[in-house]
């Protein structure tokens, strides 16, 4: 970790703490029942606009690529209805995910929750970007998205320019950016340091760090809101530990699986905003959700956590 970032971090952390939020105060709700604290899902400021969203969202890569199969689509919109009812509202897609956004605008309609969602797409096109984007929306049911993103770059000098002017023009809440697997992140860190983002959204995990080294960083500095996708490597961290018992600090922040402890290293990051996991089932939706309940690990104990999973896989 650098030292801005380790400066960053502390100065957050010490706000945190006063909010009771790390591991060393417990806030009042967390000593009540657990039907208690659903309700009290802890919110990340989107810096660009000052908005508070809940810090765990919803991914849809291949988890909601189901194509016409009723039942499966009717699985998903149960995914969403959980991840709804726990205090979610980031549900995020792509055009390349197959047919998740069909099954998202599924989901919202037979739920009636297009009211609660925070609404994240992106466009992925090197040609008609605003013919995908209505695509896009045909396909939500949308009239506004909440985020669109350049996703992985591609196009950056037609599509960016043409998110900000759908944002200019009141079509379009925020703007960003996405990468993922840790590819190209210096040419993320470019446009980051020339434009005026809102979001950006790469791959971090208590494996894949490389983005503390600089990006994080960079983002706190600069006011830019942080999507984290691959939480869980595409569920192939959370495989590989499964069946592992958990180390016995995790009892000190409640959290009752790797997944719960995965994410509350990453969310208790001052940069992170939202990690993104994609699950087919509602009560992993429910449970990612939780992770955002309770107290939250400081500096000493992220390391910890990633030191713990570093040698178990």
């Amino acid at each position: 970790m650098s030292e801005f970032d380790r400066r960053g971090f502390l100065k957050a952390s010490a706000s945190l703490g006063a909010l009771g939020l790390l591991a060393s105060g417990m806030p009042a709700w967390a000593q009540g029942s657990s039907d208690a604290r659903a309700s009290e899902i802890l919110q990340k400021q989107i810096p660009s606009t000052g908005e508070e969203i809940p810090a765990v969202g919803l991914g849809s890569w291949i988890t909601f690529n189901v194509g016409q199969d009723i039942e499966l689509r009717n699985q998903c919109a149960d995914v969403m209805s959980a991840f709804f009812d726990a205090g979610g509202r980031m549900i995020d897609s792509s055009p390349m995910y197959g047919s998740a956004q069909d099954v998202i605008g599924y989901g919202l309609d037979k739920l009636g929750a297009r009211d609660r969602v925070f609404s994240t797409d992106k466009v992925w096109t090197a040609g008609d970007g605003a013919e995908q984007i209505a695509e896009t929306s045909d396909r939500w049911k949308v009239e506004q998205f909440d985020l669109l993103q350049v996703h992985n770059l591609l196009g950056i000098n037609e599509n960016l320019p043409l998110l900000f002017r759908m944002k200019d023009e009141g079509q379009l809440r925020h703007v960003g950016v996405t990468t993922s697997h840790g590819r190209r992140t210096e040419d993320l860190i470019a446009v980051m340091k020339n434009e005026r983002l809102d979001f950006v959204q790469v791959t971090y995990n208590p494996i894949d760090r490389k983005v503390e080294d600089y990006l994080l960083p960079l983002a706190y500095d600069r006011g830019i809101a942080v999507i984290v996708n691959r939480p869980f490597r595409g569920g192939s961290l959370t495989e590989r530990l499964e069946g592992q018992p958990l180390p016995e600090f995790a009892a000190e922040l409640e959290a009752k699986s790797w997944a719960q402890l995965i994410l509350k290293y990453l969310i208790a990051h001052p940069a992170v905003t939202c990690p993104i996991p994609a699950t087919t089932k509602p009560a992993h939706a429910a449970e990612n959700m939780a992770a955002a309940t309770g107290p939250l690990p400081d500096e000493k104990m992220r390391e910890q956590i990633a030191a713990v999973i570093g040698v178990l896989v």
